[in-house]
């Protein structure tokens, strides 16, 4: 990574090109900076999570990332409709400020009717384009790089926000379908297959507690126009400023629903065999590929498993599971993506793991999936998600003991938590690291600054921004 140009102590000089003025730091926060005294020595001991990792033609300041996380926090109507808000500007440039090397946009519909609610954002129309624009140029102007999630919800879609779903008298405990009088689209949730029978949570669009609509079977003609739209969606993202753009194929959502047996039944040339129901992955990967630039990264995500082996409908259908995401991960490369997203979960209430108690389950198939990749000789990054579920059972077991003073339960939860981080992207006893980056999500809401105090944790000098030098945590 080349070292920033330094600048006269007198002068304190702006970001240059953005319509704002925000200063330059030194040197990005979050990024490793070497000790003057020992260079030499200090360089060995920065571990791999923060070292920098250059993807195509951008350079990741450290190995932590923000993931997508939904906030339901755009308009429901009016001209502004589905455009990010202050409220993004002022959650995602927080990670971005605080030393996150990449600050990823939550799941943007791709069509109106792809967003999850009515208030998640979207990118169909150009008026969505400027809102995405300010929050992509404060993100790169604090040295993090600005991505976006491309989605659509499929069978999802149309529900409404989930704290609605908790403090409504009798709501669903799943989810809250969102009406056409709440902004809502119910005659147009779609997916691979229709009818009540495919309704996410198994009841009928008339069950008083259901918490989904039914959706209608797209037409062969709509599933192509889908593919162009999301090639739209990722031109627009460029015209943004956008610098990574991540296809959103997990979770249950319509690429993850075309994925599985479980959820696609079709007979046509998008259905049955492995290369029908990846076919619209592979079609829209390739839309994409064609119409972003050539030094810019391609991200997928995916459920490496749906966890429906030991269900009953996994049993009678066959389902997702690892041994198919091995087989899609090795097709990938070759199309053009640059790095595999691997999360679990999300497309049938009957899955058998709870997507929030799930240990270490996710990291060790993110690690076998890029071990697969090694011994073919495939080259594409792999991401891991599930770390804070791994630091919070490690957690449990702080919180376990007697007489500790909340102090050392705070400093003792921060440990755990860079030493999971830490052995996601370190080699140990021989074998390879799991994954090259890591993506993190619930924690960085709890704790915006997350980065900064992890490489605290682990004695790794990095740069803090520079409004807030004098409270940077003390050497330990």
């Amino acid at each position: 990574m080349p070292s920033p140009t330094p600048y006269p102590p007198d002068h304190n000089p702006g970001v240059p090109n953005i319509p704002f003025f925000t200063p330059q730091h030194a040197v990005s926060p979050g990024a490793p900076v070497s000790n003057p005294k020992n260079d030499a020595a200090a360089a060995k001991k920065v571990p791999v999570l923060f070292t920098p990792l250059t993807i195509r033609g951008v350079t990741l300041r450290n190995r932590i990332l923000v993931a997508p996380m939904c906030q339901y926090s755009c308009a429901a109507e009016g001209p502004t409709v589905g455009a990010l808000t202050d409220y993004h500007l002022a959650t995602l440039g927080h990670y971005a400020l605080k030393g996150a090397a990449l600050t990823m946009i939550e799941a943007t519909g791709v069509q109106s009717c792809g967003r999850i609610s009515p208030n998640c954002p979207g990118l169909w129309t150009d008026a969505q384009i400027p809102a995405l624009r300010r929050i992509s140029d404060f993100i790169k102007s604090q040295g993090s790089i600005s991505a976006i999630q491309l989605a659509h919800a499929g069978r999802k879609a149309s529900t409404a926000a989930p704290w609605l779903t908790s403090t409504l008298p009798g709501a669903p405990k799943v989810s809250l379908r969102a009406t056409k009088d709440a902004g809502g689209w119910p005659e147009d949730v779609v997916g691979p297959m229709g009818g009540d029978e495919w309704t996410w949570d198994g009841r009928s669009s008339t069950d008083p507690e259901g918490g989904f609509w039914a959706p209608r079977a797209l037409t062969v003609d709509e599933i192509q126009q889908l593919v162009r739209d999301w090639a739209s969606a990722a031109k627009r993202a460029v015209q943004a400023g956008i610098q990574v753009i991540e296809i959103h194929a997990a979770h249950g959502y319509l690429i993850s629903e075309f994925l599985s047996l479980v959820t696609n039944r079709r007979t046509d040339a998008y259905g049955g065999y492995f290369e029908g129901r990846t076919r619209l992955l592979v079609e829209v990967v390739r839309a994409v590929r064609e119409v972003i630039p050539e030094d810019m990264p391609l991200f997928v995500r995916i459920s490496a498993t749906e966890w429906l082996e030991g269900a009953e409908v996994g049993r009678e259908n066959g389902s997702w599971d690892v041994e198919s995401s091995i087989r899609l991960a090795k097709m990938l490369p070759a199309l053009g993506v640059d790095l595999l997203d691997v999360s679990t979960g999300g497309n049938h209430l009957a899955q058998t793991v709870k997507a929030f108690a799930t240990k270490d389950y996710q990291t060790r198939i993110a690690s076998r999936i890029r071990k697969e990749l090694k011994k073919e000789g495939l080259s594409m990054f792999i991401g891991a998600v599930g770390l804070i579920t791994e630091a919070e059972q490690a957690r449990d077991i702080v919180e376990g003991g007697v007489g500790n003073p909340a102090e050392r339960k705070v400093d003792a939860e921060i440990e755990e938590e860079a030493r999971a981080a830490l052995k996601m992207t370190e080699s140990s006893d021989g074998e390879d690291l799991k994954a090259d980056v890591i993506l993190v999500a619930r924690q960085f809401m709890r704790e915006p600054e997350w980065v900064l105090k992890v490489a605290w944790k682990l004695g790794v000098e990095v740069a803090w921004p520079s409004q807030i030098l004098r409270v940077k945590f003390p050497r330990l």
